[in-house]
């Protein structure tokens, strides 16, 4: 059943952004329909996977296919469009083999066929060739751009040739086993992340990371990166999955969903034939989800036990700070199940009434906020915390000393996420803010562009049929006063278009109204994170 606010996708022409696509050899012109604004001058970078396959090998999840580099450029009215895979490891390795050479995040790597039983053997207790497939998200540090993933590996890039650069171990600088896509930046350029990592007598904890900007002698900053802080794990052998993290002025916030790596099965899997990560993920169906606070400056883990019911999380859209709460405002997937289980790539290439019943079966999205209270020490049991006027989000102390969170619904429809948050992070992370920007997914299928107002619930949809757009990332317009005002960058595919089906759009950021759209002559996959660089 369609209803008018969401679309069908019969034809099935999303399957097209899940398939093996060529880089380019140069930049190729884009045909513009409209007028560009004459301040829009940058790039916008973004990463995704472009080879599904290797020879007759295929990857099996949405995370798995080789890390492809986009970039459009806009100067003067004009606009181009180039692409070229990062020459990683895992895809370097994988050319010349003419296979799956690095286990990725669902697809094992068999040992090579030609190498007989003994050296094979060997290669096993070799330990983990961790993967470098940087496909998820490209930031900069310092005068750096680095492509990711959540490995120890990340690796430089050059945002305007995308040549590959060189490849980081991040653990040759920090204790961490891998850090997020998803670091904070500050306006000086220091860089917040968080990993999970071995603490003491080998239980786990979860390190927050700073790189600092770009010192005087321009040396390279990752060089004297440090852990800030660490915070507690809740099971000591099994970290849970972390795929972002919250920061105000002075407060990071760390969710703990009950969403679990189990280590010793990690540990063990690479001796197993034919292992990937998936594998090693499991639910507590116990635990719920655990809310972490730990104080900026100086850096301290504060103790407050703060718990709510079960949910998977990989977005944070904002926190911050207003007459002692913290605001937490999240995109959540209700339940323990793992959600990535139903990104394999065989279920998103099914025909549309496959694809809405596996969403059935899925976790089901919501956007909610989340208000911690700071002041816990005198309080009455059983009574609701939060006296801030806007929200109707609780948080109950228990008898047992935890701290019970409900949240405010902000935006909820079924099979229907909003997802892949932006808002206009240089004015208005980590502060008070009103508008949130979003891919709308339709059972997964990535269909619309959405606002919302965080404080009205009011939202906006673009969305054209058989379009399929990527995360929109905003930029204001310079010397706006307002927080909407700006521009929205999204990569459209409309792969039943007769000529010209991948195109950037640019919307309004006010009231997702064109302005104008850059069209080029081929069909670009499925793309995750990025960013403008002006």
């Amino acid at each position: 059943m369609c209803t008018t606010n969401t679309l069908c996708h019969p034809a099935g022409g999303y399957k097209k952004i899940f398939e093996t696509c060529e880089e380019l050899n140069e930049p190729i012109p884009a045909v513009v329909v409209g007028v560009i604004p004459e301040w829009l001058s940058g790039s916008l970078l973004r990463l995704g996977p472009g080879l599904f396959e290797v020879g007759a090998e295929p990857f099996y999840h949405l995370f798995d296919g080789q890390a492809l580099m986009h970039k459009f450029d806009l100067k003067n009215g004009h606009v181009t469009y180039y692409r070229k895979f990062v020459k990683t490891d895992a895809y370097v390795r994988a050319m010349t083999e003419k296979r799956v050479v690095i286990t990725e995040f669902g697809t094992a790597a068999y040992p090579d066929p030609c190498k007989n039983i003994f050296s094979r053997f060997f290669t096993y207790f070799k330990g983990i060739e961790v993967t470098d497939n940087c496909l998820v998200n490209v930031y900069p540090v310092g005068e750096d751009f680095y492509a990711c993933t959540e490995t120890n590996y990340i690796t430089k890039v050059d945002p305007d040739t995308l040549e590959t650069l060189k490849r980081v171990d991040l653990c040759d600088y920090l204790s961490v086993n891998g850090v997020t896509a998803h670091p904070h930046i500050e306006s000086d350029g220091t860089v917040y992340n968080i990993g999970n990592c071995f603490g003491k007598n080998m239980s786990l904890a979860y390190n927050i990371v700073k790189i600092p900007p770009t010192p005087k002698d321009k040396s390279d900053p990752i060089a004297k990166s440090k852990v800030l802080v660490q915070l507690p794990s809740s099971e000591r052998f099994k970290p849970s999955y972390v795929h972002s993290f919250g920061m105000t002025e002075n407060y990071f916030v760390f969710v703990e969903t009950p969403v679990k790596i189990n280590l010793l099965k990690f540990l063990t899997a690479w001796s197993i034939w034919g292992t990937n990560y998936m594998d090693c993920f499991e639910s507590n169906e116990t635990m719920g989800t655990w809310f972490h606070l730990a104080t900026k400056d100086p850096a301290e883990y504060i103790e407050h036990k703060f718990r709510t019911s079960a949910f998977n999380l990989f977005h944070h859209i904002n926190s911050y700070e207003d007459d002692g709460f913290i605001i937490v405002d999240l995109c959540t997937w209700k339940g323990h199940e793992f959600v990535y289980n139903y990104l394999y790539l065989a279920n998103l290439r099914e025909n549309w009434e496959e694809v809405k019943k596996a969403a059935m079966r899925a976790p089901q999205p919501e956007v909610r906020r989340y208000v911690l209270p700071m002041d816990v020490h005198k309080v009455s049991v059983g009574k609701n915390l939060i006296s801030l006027p806007y929200t109707t989000a609780t948080a109950v102390m228990r008898s047992d000393g935890t701290i019970w969170l409900e949240p405010e619904v902000l935006f909820s429809g079924p099979r229907q996420a909003f997802e892949f948050p932006q808002i206009n992070y240089s004015k208005f992370s980590g502060k008070n803010y009103s508008y949130a920007y979003g891919l709308g997914l339709n059972h997964f299928i990535p269909d619309r562009i959405c606002k919302l107002n965080v404080k009205t619930k009011d939202t906006w949809v673009w969305q054209e049929p058989d379009s399929y757009p990527s995360e929109p990332i905003f930029v204001q317009t310079p010397d706006s006063v307002e927080e909407d005002d700006g521009v929205l960058l999204s990569i459209v595919v409309n792969p039943g278009a007769d000529q010209r089906p991948g195109y950037l759009l640019i919307l309004n950021a006010r009231d997702l109204t064109e302005i104008a759209r850059a069209e080029v002559e081929v069909i670009i996959p499925v793309t995750f994170h990025g960013m403008y660089k002006p």
